[in-house]
């Protein structure tokens, strides 16, 4: 999963250019920017602060693992590379691959296989966090359930609706939004994996790969006899 902030501004072209040219010193950054080394030294820690980049007296691979050598006397010259955190930070086609690949799984084993998929990705979302939902009534587990889903990347908070003894779970972020729009399977086994884990009947009433501004669900928050690990996970119009 994708959740990496995307860079901005001459951070973003420092970062960029440690992924372009490898671990590098902050003169030759600076150098190769065309900007003085105390501009370049001021992002590359911002970038170190932001957990971007990383920093050491030698490179951790590639031609400049012989720039850190000490030049005579004096300290070595500071190597800074991107991290895995970073290099994330940048484009990427994860999503246009994961519709090719749902498209095949589609067109050789049919909706099935696809919402068979889909159950079998929400599966280990839905065990790591049972494992995390210790409370007994229901209003506490439904914020226990929007804090492993933001920590998760899906922005989720809790709030109270004018119907009485039901909340709205509102996730402001979708990491797989753009390829729920086109196989929303994956929307629908999500919220049936909220019914089982808060062990009431979930509502959607939108969602983000619908168009929608927010993915919206709304919980009750009392448990009723009929209350079924089952999901009434249908996307509803809602009015802006």
């Amino acid at each position: 999963m994708k959740t990496a902030e995307p860079l901005s501004g001459a951070a973003a072209r420092v970062a960029r250019a440690l992924l372009e040219a490898g671990p590098s010193t902050a003169p030759a950054l600076a150098a190769q920017l065309g900007l003085t080394g105390t501009a370049v030294r001021r992002h590359l820690d911002h970038l170190v602060a932001t957990g971007n980049v990383t920093v050491s007296e030698r490179a951790p691979f590639g031609p400049a693992a012989g720039r850190g050598q000490s030049r005579g006397r004096g300290r070595p010259a500071k190597i800074y590379a991107l991290n895995g955190t970073g290099r994330d930070s940048f484009e990427a086609s994860y999503d246009d691959l994961a519709v090719g690949a749902l498209r095949f799984l589609r067109e050789t084993g049919g909706d099935d296989a696809v919402a068979a998929f889909a159950k079998h990705r929400v599966n280990e979302l839905e065990r790591r966090y049972a494992a995390v939902m210790s409370a007994s009534d229901v209003e506490t587990r439904i914020a226990e359930l929007a804090k492993s889903l933001s920590a998760d990347g899906f922005a989720a908070s809790v709030a109270d609706t004018p119907v009485g003894a039901t909340v709205q779970m509102c996730q402001h972020h979708c990491p797989v939004g753009h390829v729920a729009s086109e196989f929303p399977e994956l929307c629908d086994a999500e919220a049936d994996a909220f019914s089982r884990l808060l062990g009431v009947h979930v509502t959607r009433l939108a969602t983000i790969a619908a168009g929608d501004g927010i993915c919206t669900t709304l919980v009750p928050t009392f448990k009723r006899d009929d209350a079924s690990p089952r999901s009434t996970a249908t996307t509803m119009e809602v009015s802006a």
